[in-house]
């Protein structure tokens, strides 16, 4: 992440760590009663009304990245009341309609890599780097339901297969984003040829997890803007070596308070240095005059709220502090709102413009890409760079030719 000076009167070198905040987007907010106390009709919920309202909201108010939950939802009869009645649209698509009427949040879907299939995810993921200008990610998820599976008529993955199951599907999207080199598409309307053969390349690849597959051929649709789209993992998910080998770019972590965060990030820190660090955080904010405990014990009435997520409960001042503090080690928070149009509003209004003029917040940069916010290089094509060195190998002088 970068870094800015901080003002200073004498010849002081200290520097300001500066970081990113991500902001969940799902439904009306992380509480499952939060419709409740949503501020649109029923039906916006299922349509992009929604969706742009929100996604503006979050730009406007100054953060870096938007996410979108997907999955299956708990049925209504989990609610105290019985009528809690949950719903979301595809995580992928709502994220593809917010790309092209913003211009600098980051816009990172969660898709699950079990039972949805790596070739149609790679391909869904490239286009989303098209629509959006290179701010697209993706957050890694592996469904641990029964019913996930039964949606799709195939045999349930254990929990100990899950992680292989993600690093295999990971393993496919990051070679198929690769089969196309950068200069693939070349238009030539003299010989009549829209690509260059030579440049694209053949994925041949056999995942030994689950019931196993196949993908074959390269994909469908030029290499990503980004060349390979970030790629996020909660913690817990990859192995320590698939992490090592680069299966992630950021690993998300949480704790079961604010007060541990700190050990966890510097516990994911220290497994896996290349990575990005992010922190996981529920949020219930003090608004409209009402104590933040107070809104909540509101909303548990109805539902009560099962997060494995930290959680603040407090002031817009207080969650600023945490913030700051976070962000000393962290590259990033993850923000999740109880209510998203009651604790978008103090966010924006009170929290954030705060920790601009604290100096700790990552400029909104418009035109820069998803790689840019993490410090990251755009890379070549694992099979342009295998193409040149055999090249290189094959032409190279040798002692007889001297």
């Amino acid at each position: 992440m970068s870094t800015a000076a901080t003002p200073s009167t004498g010849p002081s070198t200290e520097q300001v760590r500066q970081g990113f905040l991500a902001l969940e987007l799902d439904g009306d907010g992380a509480h499952p009663a939060a419709w409740r106390k949503a501020r649109h009709s029923p039906a916006e919920l299922l349509d992009g009304t929604r969706v742009r309202a929100t996604v503006l909201a979050a730009e406007s108010a100054g953060f870096h990245v938007a996410t979108f939950a997907d999955g299956s939802l708990p049925p209504a009869a989990d609610s105290v009341d019985g009528r809690d009645v949950p719903g979301r649209l595809n995580a992928l698509q709502r994220a593809a309609f917010a790309g092209p009427v913003t211009g600098s949040i980051v816009l990172v879907p969660e898709v699950d890599t079990v039972y949805t299939e790596p070739f149609h995810i790679s391909t869904q993921l490239a286009s989303l780097d098209y629509v959006s200008g290179g701010r697209a990610g993706w957050l890694v998820a592996a469904s641990d339901q029964a019913v996930d599976a039964a949606a799709v008529g195939r045999s349930f993955v254990s929990a100990d297969g899950l992680g292989r199951e993600a690093a295999d599907s990971i393993e496919v999207g990051r070679r198929l984003w690769d089969s196309w080199e950068d200069d693939a598409v070349i238009r030539d309307v003299a010989t009549g040829r829209y690509l260059d053969v030579d440049k694209l390349h053949y994925v041949d690849f056999e995942s030994a997890a689950g019931a196993g597959y196949s993908v074959k051929g390269p994909s469908i649709i030029p290499r990503p803007l980004q060349g390979q789209l970030p790629v996020l993992a909660p913690a817990g998910l990859l192995g320590a070596d698939q992490l090592s080998a680069g299966a992630a770019d950021a690993v998300l972590v949480s704790a079961p308070t604010p007060e541990l965060l700190a050990g966890e990030i510097a516990e994911a820190r220290a497994a896996v240095p290349a990575a990005a660090v992010i922190a996981e955080l529920d949020v219930v904010l003090d608004a409209r005059g009402q104590s933040a405990v107070g809104r909540l014990a509101e909303l548990d009435a109805h539902t009560p709220w099962q997060s494995s997520r930290a959680r603040f409960v407090g002031t817009a001042a207080e969650l600023t502090e945490l913030l700051a503090s976070v962000l000393e080690t962290a590259d990033g928070v993850r923000l999740h709102p109880a209510v998203l149009d009651v604790d978008l509003e103090e966010l924006a209004q009170l929290v954030l413009p705060a920790l601009r003029r604290r100096g700790v917040l990552a400029a909104q940069q418009p035109g820069s890409t998803f790689r840019d916010l993490l410090g990251l290089q755009r890379p070549a094509s694992r099979y342009a760079a295998a193409t040149a060195t055999e090249s290189a190998t094959v032409h190279a002088p040798s002692a007889a030719d001297n």
